[in-house]
């Protein structure tokens, strides 16, 4: 059995219908956008890393340069430091050397006045009729040991030159060692005594003695320096 569609337009809902369901879709296709933005920023990456690595090579090479210069400047201050280290030990040398010559001329120069002291104290202690043969040296030393060698008219003018030896203070431990007669020449009427004594130079006090060392302690200190400038002499 046939029908027919009277109403006008009816097909054309029914076609509108049928396309209009759930078919095949044709859209315009986009554009690869998120695989260009990854490739950008792999490429800022890597253009950054190659920034960042040659900032840190330049840097380095700066800091290995500056380094350089430094240690150089180390080597030669430590060259002159070198140097100036040895120029002053040997002034300290010669120093050293100066300061035991001068320390040696002045134990010499305090010792000269020893026998003059010895001999102007026998010669004050020596009484009348009493003679002296000789003055030996039996020991050196600050203190030195002496003899004296002589003859006496009596053993109370013997007696006498030992008191008055005793009684300086230049000498101690006055010591008889030997005294015997004996006659002077052909006259069996003159009799003496031959003696020999020995004594040991004492140091006086200093109320005693005034004494001024050959060089002050500043004027010591002044020969050094001069001496190791080169304008004194050592």
């Amino acid at each position: 059995m046939f029908e027919i569609n009277l109403s006008p337009g009816s097909r054309k809902r029914e076609k509108k219908k049928k396309t209009g369901g759930g078919g095949l879709s044709l859209k315009r296709p986009r554009t690869g956008s998120g695989v260009d933005r990854t490739m950008l920023f792999m490429l800022v990456a890597w253009i950054g890393a190659i920034l960042v690595g040659a900032w840190l090579f330049m840097g380095i090479r700066s800091e290995r340069a500056d380094l350089e210069v430094a240690l150089d400047q180390a080597v030669a201050d430590s060259a002159r430091l070198a140097e100036v280290i040895a120029n002053q030990e040997s002034l300290r040398a010669r120093q050293d050397t100066i300061a035991q010559k001068l320390a040696m001329i002045q134990e010499i120069d305090a010792g000269r006045y020893i026998w003059p002291h010895i001999m102007d104290e026998v010669s004050r202690a020596l009484p009348p009729y009493t003679w002296l043969t000789g003055i030996e040296q039996v020991s050196g030393g600050p203190t030195p040991r002496f003899r004296v060698i002589g003859r006496a008219g009596s053993l109370p003018a013997l007696t006498r030159l030992m008191d008055g030896l005793e009684a300086s203070p230049f000498v101690r431990t006055v010591e008889l060692i030997s005294s015997e007669q004996g006659q002077v020449g052909s006259d069996p009427n003159k009799i003496v005594n031959n003696f020999v004594l020995e004594g040991t130079y004492e140091v006086p006090p200093l109320e005693v003695v005034e004494t001024v060392p050959l060089f002050e302690e500043g004027q010591l200190d002044t020969v050094t320096v001069e001496a190791s400038d080169g304008t004194g002499t050592s």
